[in-house]
């Protein structure tokens, strides 16, 4: 077993000293590199998790208007606010917005919190609404569907 297997954080230490120190023949690269690309994943995750929160809420305010309030409100702004970070901060994000086959995983877990937390199953197969236009505005709400 070899010190990344052992205990990540004190490999990743001493992976970071050698790399100061300039020692690169000492340093595990295909460690290195597999992390590195796990932090654009873990980027993407993130992204695709706070999506799903906003559009799960944004049914929930379109399909349950005698619940609305404050805190699926304060939600939706918190969630739109976490986003636009995220975008500002790793620009390269943004594409995920446009891409179908990442919208439709989004779109299937939004679908699956709203039903786990409504009840309901009388949602669309497909998101209705247009991510940059709609779901991102920092105003727009869904109107009632009921």
């Amino acid at each position: 077993m070899n010190a990344y297997d052992k205990d990540i954080n004190a490999w990743a230490q001493e992976q970071a000293r050698l790399l100061r120190a300039g020692r690169f023949e000492m340093l595990d690269i295909e460690h290195i590199a597999g992390e590195i690309e796990d932090v654009g994943k873990s980027e993407q995750r993130e992204l695709a998790s706070r999506m799903a929160v906003l559009l799960a809420h944004l049914l929930k305010w379109q399909y349950q208007p005698e619940r609305r309030g404050a805190s699926w409100e304060k939600t939706i702004k918190a969630q739109r606010k976490e986003i636009a970070y995220a975008l500002d901060e790793s620009p390269s994000l943004a594409p995920k917005l446009q891409e179908a086959r990442w919208l439709d995983m989004v779109w299937a877990r939004a679908v699956a919190q709203a039903v786990a937390e409504t009840g309901l199953d009388c949602f669309p197969e497909e998101c209705p609404w247009a991510v940059a236009d709609e779901v991102l505005a920092a105003s727009w709400l869904p109107a009632a569907s009921r």
